[in-house]
């Protein structure tokens, strides 16, 4: 049962991951303004956004390393300070070097959350961590809806540098709450080799391999979605309305895995979710407008819903150190989701449009054996877990 303490702990985690991810995907709203106001090309353009999601991703494990001592209550408080004093930055009249210190700023304290956040909601619940970890992951979701949408609505009305300004404002209000809600004393550390290291290790590289894939087939996928629309006759406010229906069920399978995979299991749950994702993928390359749609919201559940039990089987196969098995899962799905749009957009312009979502259900269709490979190491870790332990005299 849920104490105030354990609520507490999560609601900081998920208002924390919320804010990052809602500062992540709110930059993109950003790009055609600085484009004109510094006259860069979509390369210049695409440099400039990799300063912060290189910096966010490249910076995971060191800094998992270095605040692993720490409280969740002062890593997570320091990411904050840091996000927002990156926004900050960008939003005083600097020019462009002020832009691009402030994105590696704010990338720096981006990279702090999901690992300490992440160890925070296992810290607190456990062996029942699952379905934590499934809400924490869904809580980065309202953060990338809303965050964005504000932001589109206010670069109408407003110049962009004082839009920045109220991202770090709200920034700090966030850093209040953590003030109050964050642990203030640092996770008793749990003992290492709660998994044999042979099988934690070779299983943890399975996982960590099936979710850059899983998140390889969901980036790749939205890449083509707005170019699939418009071949089905559709303009951009149906584009629109496919990225939302895509979106709300994405939401939804976020939230919703985390307790399936309780009911079904890991392997069943992902071998299910892989298949019915790759089929669907394929699938929407031949039917109509309206019937592809219809189809959004299914895709969209399976497509993101198996991020939350991934997200969750990683205390499972931690090897003991699960704040460094975080932050090197998220370095792997991270990148991911920078180099696979790169390689499906090369796949379409040397064969098609076609051709290449084809490529994203195979890659879907791949993680089934992978999936297979998975169980064994999830099997060895369910029989030592429930195994009497021994006390020593």
């Amino acid at each position: 049962m849920p104490t105030s303490t354990t609520s507490r702990s999560l609601l900081a985690a998920c208002l924390t991951h919320a804010l990052h991810d809602g500062y992540t995907d709110g930059l993109y709203a950003f790009l055609p303004v600085w484009q004109t106001q510094f006259g860069l090309s979509y390369a210049a353009l695409a440099l400039v956004r990799a300063l912060y999601y290189g910096t966010m991703g490249g910076l995971q494990i060191p800094a998992d390393r270095v605040l692993r001592n720490w409280s969740p209550r002062a890593a997570l408080m320091l990411s904050t300070v840091l996000a927002a004093a990156g926004l900050l930055l960008m939003a005083l009249p600097l020019g462009f070097a002020g832009l691009c210190t402030g994105l590696v700023v704010a990338g720096i304290g981006s990279s702090i959350q999901h690992p300490r956040a992440s160890m925070l909601v296992t810290d607190t619940y456990g062996a029942a961590s699952r379905r934590p970890l499934g809400i924490y992951n869904f809580s980065g979701d309202l953060g990338k809806a809303a965050l964005p949408a504000l932001v589109a609505l206010l670069l109408p009305l407003i110049a962009w540098r004082p839009v920045l300004g109220l991202m770090a404002a709200l920034g700090l209000a966030v850093l209040a709450a953590l003030a109050i809600m964050a642990p203030g004393t640092p996770a008793a550390r749990r003992a290492p080799g709660k998994t044999p290291a042979g099988r934690g290790r070779g299983g943890f590289g399975i996982l960590a391999t099936i979710g850059a894939l899983d998140t390889a087939t969901r980036m790749g996928y939205l890449l083509f979605l707005p170019f699939l629309i418009h071949g089905r006759g559709g303009g951009s406010p149906m584009v629109g309305l496919a990225l939302a229906l895509l979106f709300l069920g994405g939401a939804f399978g976020k939230f919703t895995f985390g307790w399936l995979a309780e009911r079904l299991g890991v392997v069943r749950c992902v071998m299910l979710s892989e298949a019915v994702t790759a089929l669907l993928v394929a699938g929407t390359l031949f039917t109509p407008l309206v019937p592809t749609l219809i189809l959004l919201p299914l895709l969209g559940t399976v497509l993101n819903g198996t991020s939350s039990v991934l997200y969750g089987t990683v205390p499972d196969l931690s090897d003991g150190d699960t704040g460094r098995s975080f932050a090197v899962f998220y370095t792997s799905v991270i990148g991911a989701g920078g180099v696979a749009p790169i390689l499906y957009g090369a796949i379409a312009d040397h064969g098609s449009q076609r051709v290449a979502l084809l490529a994203t259900a195979a890659t879907a269709a791949a993680i089934l054996p992978l999936v297979l490979a998975l169980g064994p190491y999830l099997n060895q870790e369910k029989e030592a877990s429930c195994r009497p332990s021994r006390t020593v005299p």
